[in-house]
């Protein structure tokens, strides 16, 4: 099958916004400084809490690794298109093809379970703030990182290797923004169950190992604060928490509706643009998000700019 599926193809032609050709140079200045800003942003966040050893607590490390992340989700996607917005050259190979799906579907993973590992912070911070130092040490947050990590390169693993297999004998073009799996789905012609099982599988395995803790962890804390006496002591506790519930509420609300669902409630055009809405969003406005109000990072962003 394996050999039969290269045969059949050897690349894509990625369809992105050809459908709008009087719209392709907008979309290029503006996707173009969507990407810039992304980059921007998260760069100053990596660079900030690199360079401040005060920064070098659990809650900034694990900021500094989403920031990572999002600059890689933005740059396995945006570069191309920006080039297929420019050039109208909308050809990927079917290695190449393979290689940005699993990149996508690895960061997605990243991001998932590190929401999850920056949840527990938050509940341990918040519900056992006497032993936060103990439990939330160098040595565990390490741990948690290398777990989120490994969980997200893992996953995607075996549905990358079955899609691969798939014989795509009809036509090339993928109505899409970039390789992902339900278009590619929609492209074969051999029968893509046990892609779909398996989706399903990783899926349920995301909402075990990520969905449930997040949540139980925001039960607690949401129960924890709502004990405070004050007024002001439940405002201060629930904003050290809100930024990272408004990421989470995002990451799971635009991937479950793209992914959970079986392929025959499939929307080609509804699709591509929910999809671009996920990898531009959060990037873009999670540097905001974290910074803007943290008088913390914006004292040492000030010191780094007097140097």
């Amino acid at each position: 099958m394996t050999s039969e599926s290269k045969e059949n193809v050897s690349g894509f032609i990625i369809q992105g916004f050809s459908d709008t050709p009087e719209l392709q140079i907008s979309l290029f200045v503006l996707f173009l400084g969507i990407y810039l800003i992304i980059l921007l942003g998260n760069l100053i966040i990596f660079l900030v809490i690199s360079c401040n050893p005060h920064l070098h607590t659990p809650m900034y490390i694990f900021l500094l690794n989403l920031s990572l992340i999002d600059i890689s989700s933005t740059s396995n996607i945006l570069p191309n298109l920006l080039h297929i917005l420019l050039t109208q050259q909308n050809n990927i190979s079917f290695l190449g093809c393979m290689t940005q799906m699993y990149v996508f579907m690895s960061v997605v993973g990243n991001e998932f379970f590190l929401l999850t590992a920056m949840a527990y912070d938050r509940y341990v911070a918040i519900c056992d703030p006497l032993h936060y130092i103990a439990r939330m040490s160098r040595k565990h947050c390490a741990g948690l990182i290398t777990a989120a990590f490994t969980g997200g390169f893992v996953d995607p693993v075996g549905i990358v290797v079955l899609i691969s297999k798939l014989s795509y004998c009809a036509s090339h073009l993928i109505n899409h923004l970039f390789c992902d799996v339900t278009p590619l789905l929609k492209l074969s012609c051999s029968s893509t169950s046990s892609v779909e099982l398996l989706i399903y599988i990783v899926g349920t395995f995301l909402i075990f190992g990520s969905f449930l803790p997040t949540l139980t962890s925001y039960i607690f804390i949401i129960s924890a604060i709502l004990k405070i006496q004050s007024s002001e002591g439940r405002q201060k506790a629930f904003s050290t928490c809100a930024s990272h519930l408004a990421c989470v509420i995002t990451l799971y609300g635009t991937v479950f509706c793209m992914y959970m669902r079986p392929t025959t409630s499939y929307s080609l055009k509804r699709d591509k643009y929910f999809s671009l809405l996920y990898i531009v969003l959060g990037p873009l406005l999670n540097p905001f998000i974290y910074t803007l109000k943290n008088r913390e990072f914006q004292s040492s962003l000030n010191k780094i700019k007097q140097r």
